[in-house]
């Protein structure tokens, strides 16, 4: 496998991480908050999300174009959440075959395309974490599907 076919690959499994994440947390746990700042499940998953927008709007604002910002203070609406992955998920993949094209550039991001797209995949992980620690706190037992899932990257 090429090494542009591997980071798509990376974020690929990333994004389906943060896919089950949604699919496997209730709505009810979705308004749940122990985290840093007060944010609730639902909260930390769609700032994911917008920061993936943002750094769009400052690297290829022809990708961002096509994104939406989810409301921090939206009411819990997976089917949104998901559509919302699904979508920046797709805009960092198109960007990663852009910045390829130019040799891994990434403007406003020095290191280039390999540690800009470890940057998202390091700070969804670090949410991911909170996220299971906030569910392992408030007493909502963990799936086995989640809690062990997120380390079998050969699955997805």
């Amino acid at each position: 496998m090429l090494m542009k076919e591997q980071l798509h690959e990376a974020w690929r499994t990333n994004n389906k991480i943060n896919l089950l994440f949604i699919e496997l947390i209730s709505d009810e746990d979705m308004n749940k908050t122990l985290s840093m700042r007060g944010r609730t499940i639902y909260q930390q998953l769609a700032h994911l999300h917008n920061v993936r927008v943002q750094w769009l709007d400052i690297v290829a604002k022809d990708i961002y174009k096509k994104s939406t910002v989810i409301s921090k203070d939206a009411s819990v609406e997976k089917e949104i959440l998901f559509e919302a992955f699904e979508g920046s998920g797709k805009g960092i993949e198109e960007f990663i075959d852009k910045s390829w094209e130019r040799e891994g550039k990434v403007s406003s991001f020095k290191k280039g395309l390999i540690p800009f797209i470890s940057y998202f995949i390091a700070h969804e992980s670090h949410h991911r974490g909170n996220i299971l620690l906030t569910l392992k706190q408030i007493g909502v037992k963990i799936p086995d599907e989640l809690k062990w899932g997120i380390w079998d990257w050969n699955k997805f």
